[in-house]
């Protein structure tokens, strides 16, 4: 029928089918070369199609066995499925492995307790104003270079901190936003001099590779110059409740809060325990990154052994 010269929807409403059902088969299986859609070569590219396609894989044995000691390493459903697909073993899709998790969940399994959230759903946040005053110097968001909305280059970095219970304690989480490299350290409280000096110590050692860094509107950050001045960096701050334009840094605090949940009193905790978390979330497999570590990725980027 297309030889004769008929149209998509003459076709689809003689063999009774929707039009997109012919326009995406013909966009499928049409010859790459010449545009034209024949039947043997539409009929080749099905069958390679067939040939290539993930197989259906049963949650059961040894593959059942690896996914569950993953999950217990706090790896995320996705990233079990991707790192076993760069790995080239057999597992399950993500998919199949979130509905292990909730079976157990409802067995009575602590499957669940390993995931970023714990099965909890996200509560949108917003106000209208910042009530939290200005910070003097402040140089906003708008002002920062174009590229680093990209993330294409190393040495963009963002910075915020996570509470302790009673507002006592915090952790100062650092990360790039090109690799996910993940920097934390144990503050005893919000104090802007407190907070600057632990930020200049963790990333000092990689200053000569910085470019900038941005910040919320905490006025744990008051102190911004002195970062800005000790790193020789650009210092910027997002817009008030803008939490997306640092969405890389948000995650970030939502992995450390699996292993520090609200309401931990930070004072019973030290920084071995925190140095630890880093460690454990720079060797993990990120998605974003085809499943490759932060460490891996940034050492590769930079041909500098970073430990």
């Amino acid at each position: 029928m297309l030889q004769q010269g008929k149209l998509q929807k003459e076709i689809a409403l003689f063999i009774n089918r929707s039009p997109s059902v012919i326009s995406r088969e013909i966009r499928r299986n049409r010859d790459a070369k010449t545009g034209i859609y024949e039947s043997n070569v539409a009929q080749r590219a099905y069958e390679r199609r067939l040939q290539t396609k993930p197989k259906f894989c049963k949650l059961t044995g040894t593959i059942l066995t690896n996914v569950k000691d993953r999950l217990k390493d706090d790896l995320s459903p996705e990233q079990i499925a991707g790192e076993a697909r760069f790995q080239g073993i057999p597992c399950a899709s993500h998919e199949a492995i979130y509905q292990l998790v909730w079976r157990n969940k409802k067995q009575g399994g602590d499957l669940h307790t390993h995931l970023r959230n714990k099965g909890r759903r996200y509560r949108k946040r917003g106000a209208s104003k910042d009530k939290r005053g200005i910070i003097p110097g402040r140089v906003d968001i708008s002002l920062r270079p174009a590229v680093v909305d990209q993330k294409e280059r190393v040495g963009d970095w963002e910075i915020d901190t996570v509470i302790g219970r009673n507002h006592k304690g915090a952790i100062v989480t650092m990360n790039d936003r090109r690799t996910g490299l993940l920097r934390l350290r144990l503050v005893d409280s919000k104090e802007a001099g407190v907070v600057t000096a632990a930020a200049v110590e963790a990333l000092s050692p990689l200053a000569h590779q910085m470019h900038t860094i941005t910040a919320d509107n905490g006025k744990e950050f008051a102190a911004h110059q002195v970062i800005a001045e000790k790193l020789q960096i650009n210092f910027y701050f997002a817009r008030p409740y803008h939490s997306w334009e640092r969405g890389a840094n948000e995650n970030a605090n939502r992995l450390v809060r699996q292993y520090f949940p609200k309401k931990t009193d930070f004072k019973t905790i030290t920084q071995e325990q925190v140095q630890w978390v880093e460690d454990i979330l720079n060797s993990r497999p990120r998605k974003r990154l085809g499943f490759i570590s932060p460490l891996l990725t940034y050492n590769q980027l930079t041909q500098v052994a970073f430990v």
